[in-house]
């Protein structure tokens, strides 16, 4: 392969749907990015430890699923904070930090910078939480599919939602992961990408 890009997925580790998108993952033999929220991990550990343990990496989404444009600075360390400290006691040294909604302020950039954590956004949105078919968010991931990409789809059903699950995410992984190798692009974790991640979203912001 020529080049690397990153699937990445948020708002899990959901008990119905994370083990379905590592059965998938493990099919087509990918390793991806899961931006848990901390709560969640708290609730299923064993999924954290599954993903882990097939080489995909832990990453922080946040402890309350909030938009930080709505928090303090203050609130926002806060978050993070408990949200790293849930996540080491359970193993999992997370550096990667992506925001709900993908929402960035000066507090979100000095807590990453006092916690030592890496803000990550996205280059390509599949916007799965609408709930469309696997086909159509196919098409809508297609032009942004390139060297360096991050992959953004969603592992659980977070809050603004207009789905009940992510059953097309799944349905789109295989594709999706057909689609990248037939441009020569392996996906790989974030840690495996070279050179400057994407720290905001590139569009207006949406989703979950």
């Amino acid at each position: 392969m020529s080049g690397k890009l990153s699937l990445t997925f948020d708002d899990g580790p959901d008990p119905v749907w994370t083990p379905r998108v590592l059965d998938v993952l493990e099919e087509v033999g990918v390793r991806a990015t899961f931006f848990v929220v901390a709560t969640l991990a708290e609730r299923h550990p064993s999924l954290l430890r599954r993903a882990s343990g097939a080489g995909h990496e832990i990453a922080l989404h946040c402890t309350r699923h909030l938009r930080h444009d709505r928090m303090t600075a203050s609130e926002i360390y806060a978050d993070a904070e408990k949200g790293l400290r849930v996540l080491g006691k359970l193993g999992h040294d997370a550096g990667d930090w992506r925001t709900p909604w993908g929402v960035v302020t000066g507090g979100t950039k000095k807590a990453a910078e006092d916690l030592g954590l890496r803000l990550v956004g996205w280059t390509a949105d599949s916007e799965d939480w609408r709930g469309e078919p696997s086909k159509v968010m196919l098409s809508r991931l297609a032009p942004g599919i390139g060297p360096g990409g991050v992959v953004l789809m969603h592992d659980g059903v977070g809050p603004g939602s207009l789905r009940d699950g992510c059953g097309e995410t799944v349905e789109l992984l295989a594709p999706l992961v057909s689609l990248c190798r037939s441009r020569d692009l392996e996906p790989v974790p974030l840690g495996e990408l070279s050179g400057v991640l994407p720290d905001r979203n590139p569009g207006p912001v949406a989703g979950v």
